[in-house]
């Protein structure tokens, strides 16, 4: 019989997995796990991962040899070894599409927020002023151009729930092929879209070509009182030369639902800032995202187990049940 660890989650309960475990005859055990020694030591009769946080190293792998798969309970990837885990004969296997959608709007909603000074609003009537021009001037979003970094799935969808308020959309991404660019969306280099953008979205994974890879350089082409949006990865952003582009004015705002270091620490520069908004990482949540991430991550481990291949492969592996 397969035995699957839920090495940790965020969720109120794992039941949702349970069941799903349960009908397939998979052992289940749970913690709430989040270094190498208590992963390796919680896992040595386990034959695949539920991972949401825990860190899946070379250590780890090399150290679980009964180990087929890892499911992580998310789109991406970034803690688990994936070379590793390739050399190993190991699956690696995701939830790749479960909240699109909710990126994409959260993204905008918080894009509209800075805009349209909803926060500041709010923030200057509880100060007892109550005026349109009590936080300064807008711009029509009509005349404004939204340029996107990344246009994977939410990335494009980002443009598509985007392209009626906005006058111009312009997106970069070098593994998209033209054809594959939507019809409304103008393909631009990287500093282009800071340089011609009045709002920067960024939607890509991380990995080692992303991480801080908008820093210092990039966020000094902003065009002059952009705003800055990132709902994909905490460590794609140098957050410390985004704050000092919000200082010297070079941004105009700055909109975060992930960070470098998560939650974000209670003396930070950000909270409280004006013109900073902060949500908890949720941006993939809803009720029917969640559920929707949940069964997908657990049913690779029902499918590998039962075909030796998960639904949705991240990288190839070659070890079935039992590690063989």
């Amino acid at each position: 019989m397969a035995k699957v660890l839920i090495t940790d989650y965020d969720f109120t309960d794992h039941a949702l997995e349970q069941a799903i475990f349960d009908a397939a005859g998979i052992t289940v055990a749970a913690g709430q796990i989040r270094t190498e020694d208590d992963l390796v030591a919680a896992a040595r009769d386990c034959d695949a991962l539920l991972v949401q946080y825990a860190p899946v190293t070379e250590r780890v792998v090399a150290a679980l040899p009964r180990l087929g798969l890892v499911s992580r309970m998310g789109a991406g990837f970034d803690t688990v070894d994936t070379a590793a885990c390739a050399r190993h004969g190991i699956w690696v296997a995701n939830s790749p599409d479960y909240g699109v959608g909710e990126v994409a709007t959260h993204a905008l909603a918080m894009a509209l927020a800075m805009m349209r000074n909803v926060v500041a609003y709010h923030r200057d009537i509880g100060a007892g002023k109550w005026h349109f021009l009590s936080s300064g001037r807008l711009q029509r979003a009509s005349d404004m151009t939204l340029g996107i970094i990344g246009l994977g799935r939410i990335g494009k969808r980002m443009a598509h729930v985007s392209r009626n308020v906005f006058g111009n959309v312009i997106a970069c991404d070098p593994y998209v092929i033209d054809g594959d660019f939507p019809a409304f969306v103008s393909r631009a280099t990287h500093a282009e879209v800071f340089e011609q953008s009045d709002v920067v979205s960024l939607h890509v994974p991380l990995n080692a070509e992303t991480r801080g890879m908008i820093g210092a350089d990039l966020l000094g082409r902003a065009r002059p009182g952009a705003y800055l949006v990132n709902t994909a990865r905490g460590a794609v952003l140098d957050v410390d030369a985004a704050y000092a582009a919000l200082e010297r004015g070079a941004l105009a705002g700055l909109a975060l639902d992930v960070l470098p270091v998560e939650p974000v620490p209670p003396d930070s520069r950000l909270i409280g800032h004006p013109r900073v908004i902060l949500s908890p990482h949720a941006a993939f949540f809803s009720v029917a995202a969640e559920r929707e991430l949940r069964q997908k991550a657990a049913r690779n481990v029902v499918t590998w187990a039962r075909t030796g291949r998960p639904d949705y492969v991240v990288s190839t592996g070659t070890r079935r049940l039992g590690g063989t």
